[in-house]
């Protein structure tokens, strides 16, 4: 009777775990979505627990304030941005060619579905107590970029640091005036970033 007792209570506690896992990425699916549409200062904790089905002292049982919560949104972001990358990459071969996928795994997970993906290289004054961690997260990003970039073909005098920084930037600038409706998909926009830097990378100048 005690070993079954014992059992059920385990049995309780891991049904109780999976539901708590379960909240905890339904709510980082909903902050995400009002960090992404009004970033952090203009979403709020009410609103955040509200769209979650949540009161908000509820909300903070999970999160002790909005600012841990962004570290948890931004992470599990970057996760996933970084997951379908290397995914994308598996089996590629050429250094170009493997840059092109990440660069459309990259922005594809940006640009589809919830959108919801946070990856501000600017972080408001309010996140000034955390910056350190999203930083941490994001160079951890970086350097995934940074392994693609090293073996290409590259003029001597092009700052490799910075060629990342050009096609980073340029992929994440995308949330702000891309349209699902438009007539370039998410893997357009990747193709066309990777190709315009290699073409410039050849000392050729775009026509006028």
């Amino acid at each position: 009777m005690a070993r079954s007792t014992g059992r059920m209570r385990k049995d309780s506690e891991r049904g109780a775990d999976a539901g708590a896992a379960e909240r905890r990425k339904q709510i980082l699916t909903e902050a995400g979505k009002l960090f992404a549409a009004r970033g952090f200062e203009g979403a709020s904790m009410r609103e955040i627990a509200a769209a979650t089905g949540l009161l908000s002292g509820s909300l903070y049982y999970h999160f002790a304030s909005k600012e841990e919560l962004f570290v948890a949104v931004y992470d599990a972001n970057i996760r996933m941005v970084s997951e379908a990358v290397r995914k994308a990459i598996e089996g590629v071969e050429g250094a170009w060619a493997r840059l092109e996928a990440a660069a459309i795994a990259h922005c594809e997970t940006l640009l589809t579905g919830d959108r919801t993906a946070v990856l501000d290289v600017k972080f408001p004054p309010g996140l000034l107590g955390v910056r350190p961690r999203l930083i941490q997260s994001r160079d951890e990003h970086d350097r995934l970029f940074d392994s693609l970039i090293e073996p290409l073909d590259l003029p001597d005098d092009v700052n490799r640091n910075l060629f990342r920084l050009h096609v980073l930037g340029a992929l994440n600038s995308a949330v702000i005036w891309y349209r699902p409706s438009s007539h370039l998909s998410p893997a357009d926009v990747a193709r066309h970033v990777i190709g315009v830097l290699r073409y410039v990378r050849k000392g050729n100048t775009p026509a006028t």
